[in-house]
């Protein structure tokens, strides 16, 4: 170990809670929050009722874009301060056409255990998923044009 270089020490059950539900916070808006937001805007670009701007379409579309852009960069943030909190050395990333082709040292960076925020973003991605099967097969009530 080097000497001068200050290593993270790992805090406290109270900081990574905290960190851990603005993690799933910011995971379900990704989901949720993010697209409503992007259709609440999108319907006050909407000037007529019953006639479908290209206005409203693009103002849905642009929100929606920068909404999961920003909410990406914040669960990279929060994903970094809880390597951070748990006392975590993040490996150096290296450019893939880098990388040696024979694949032994992939072999050690798979049996790494999943972080947790890995674990509530594939949670919550999860959950979502089924929720929309839920919904789509018992309380999305349609009919098909001419039936």
């Amino acid at each position: 170990m080097a000497e001068g270089i200050a290593q993270p020490r790992p805090r406290g059950a109270p900081t990574r809670i905290f960190l851990g539900i603005l993690v799933t916070l910011v995971t379900v808006n990704l989901w949720t929050g993010g697209p409503l937001f992007a259709v609440w805007v999108g319907s006050r670009v909407q000037a007529a009722i019953g006639q479908l701007s290209m206005s409203a379409v693009a103002a849905t579309i642009g929100t929606l874009i920068v909404v999961t852009y920003v909410l990406y960069r914040a669960l990279t943030f929060l994903s970094q301060r809880y390597d951070d909190a748990i006392g975590r050395k993040v490996p150096r990333q290296q450019a893939v056409w880098l990388k040696p082709m024979s694949g032994e040292r992939r072999a050690v960076q798979v049996k790494q255990p999943l972080t947790a925020v890995e674990r509530i973003v594939i949670a919550t991605v999860v959950v979502a998923c089924e929720a929309f099967v839920v919904w789509f097969f018992f309380f999305a009530h349609y009919s098909l044009p001419g039936g």
